[in-house]
């Protein structure tokens, strides 16, 4: 009887390190695969263009529902900004045990190297990560693994400890020759990209857990388009910044959103949820898109909107952008 080789499943967030992890294990007798997750918070795209250029296939999952659940109340809290990046880790590689026993694969690998990020890659973090997941022993790091405690695979020599490495820290100097000697040219930078560490995102997300426990995979998708204001009754408008961001909001918005527009002139879509509008807020809200609108200073300009099932029209002057940044969000 022909003896099964030992699978490994690897998650690739789409830097040259997972690449060089792939690389790396590829050198003895495994079958490997890759998978990445998907949120609105951060894209497939660099994992699946890992995969391609480490010659392996990867999988996208969507995690969204389970993530948003996840980042209210994160068991070891935030980064900087929003990022629950111990247990962001940890929900993926649960995930990612999920897969691997549905498929009988035998081990999960990622490219992390020890010490190279200040919170989610120290050794105390790497060890919190497999706590929290429930992966103990079943997560390979080959970057780093001579550094780190042995997986099962590596105890009961189904992976070969020599042939994996002790890569640390911050320096990329090893990676870069690792990738010259794979012959892996135009390799993506450390990946990262998520936009629970960005300031301004993570702004729009507190406003809008603010007002809504239970937010959808659409209402974390509108945040990352146009400019959003928190009116003083309470309602939300979002402005579109160019006809592409029109057409992408025009996309989004349920057929419980209101949708403004200028009547005569270029100028942006606005959203506003439809059952949350007091006359003060639509009025707002028609006064600040003409202000985004290419109408002459001073102009008299028309908006107009659906409502209940009919068009309405107001005309409103066109005011300075100055008057209205006090509800930006």
């Amino acid at each position: 009887m022909t003896k099964q080789k030992t699978k490994g499943i690897g998650l690739l967030s789409g830097g040259l390190d997972s690449i060089l992890a792939v690389k790396v294990l590829q050198e003895q007798d495994l079958t490997l695969s890759g998978i990445t997750f998907t949120t609105p918070f951060f894209r497939p795209d660099e994992g699946l263009a890992a995969g391609l250029m480490a010659g392996i296939a990867v999988r996208v999952f969507d995690i969204t529902e389970i993530h948003l659940e996840m980042l209210k109340n994160p068991s070891y809290g935030y980064g900087r900004y929003m990022n629950p990046c111990i247990d962001c880790h940890a929900l993926m590689l649960r995930e990612a045990g999920r897969i691997m026993g549905d498929e009988g694969a035998d081990f999960l690998f990622t490219g992390e190297v020890l010490g190279q990020r200040p919170m989610s890659q120290r050794r105390d973090a790497l060890r919190a990560v497999e706590k929290l997941s429930g992966m103990e022993g079943l997560i390979l790091r080959p970057l780093s693994a001579k550094l780190l405690p042995p997986t099962r695979v590596e105890l009961d020599g189904r992976v070969d400890r020599n042939r994996l490495l002790d890569i640390q820290g911050r320096s990329r100097k090893r990676q870069i020759e690792l990738a010259m000697g794979y012959q892996i040219h135009d390799y993506p930078n450390p990946a990262g990209g998520c936009l629970l560490t960005k300031e301004g995102f993570v702004r729009k997300l507190r406003d809008l857990l603010s007002v809504r426990a239970d937010p959808d995979r659409r209402d974390v998708e509108l945040l990352k388009r146009g400019r959003h204001f928190r009116l003083p009754s309470g309602s939300k408008c979002v402005v579109g910044r160019s006809a592409a961001d029109n057409a992408h909001l025009q996309a989004l918005a349920g057929s419980n959103w209101m949708r403004l527009q200028v009547v005569g002139h270029p100028g942006p879509l606005a959203l506003m949820p439809e059952s949350e509008v007091p006359e003060p807020d639509l009025l707002l809200a028609a006064r600040i898109i003409a202000a985004y609108s290419d109408a002459p200073e001073d102009a008299l300009v028309t908006v107009e909107w659906r409502q209940s099932g009919r068009w309405e029209r107001l005309d409103v002057p066109k005011e300075a952008l100055a008057a209205f940044r006090e509800y930006m969000i």
